[in-house]
């Protein structure tokens, strides 16, 4: 019975880490396509709107 829930706890961590691994590499995917998307376009930044004020600005690295 112990080794089974050994197994268990392992096999959960090992899911875990295996979706965190995906997640990440899918951020970074999506920041290099936007930076390759500037890159093409000559473009400094994106500029978002802020719902709020209604003013734009440009958009930061944690906001995507």
């Amino acid at each position: 019975m112990p080794q089974l829930l050994f197994l268990a706890i392992l096999i959960g961590g090992g899911w875990l880490l295996y979706r965190k691994f995906v997640a990440d590499a899918e951020k970074l995917a999506r920041i290099r396509r936007s930076q390759e998307k500037e890159r093409e376009t000559g473009a400094i930044g994106t500029l978002v709107k802020d719902p709020v004020t209604g003013e734009y600005r440009v958009r930061r690295d944690e906001d995507a």
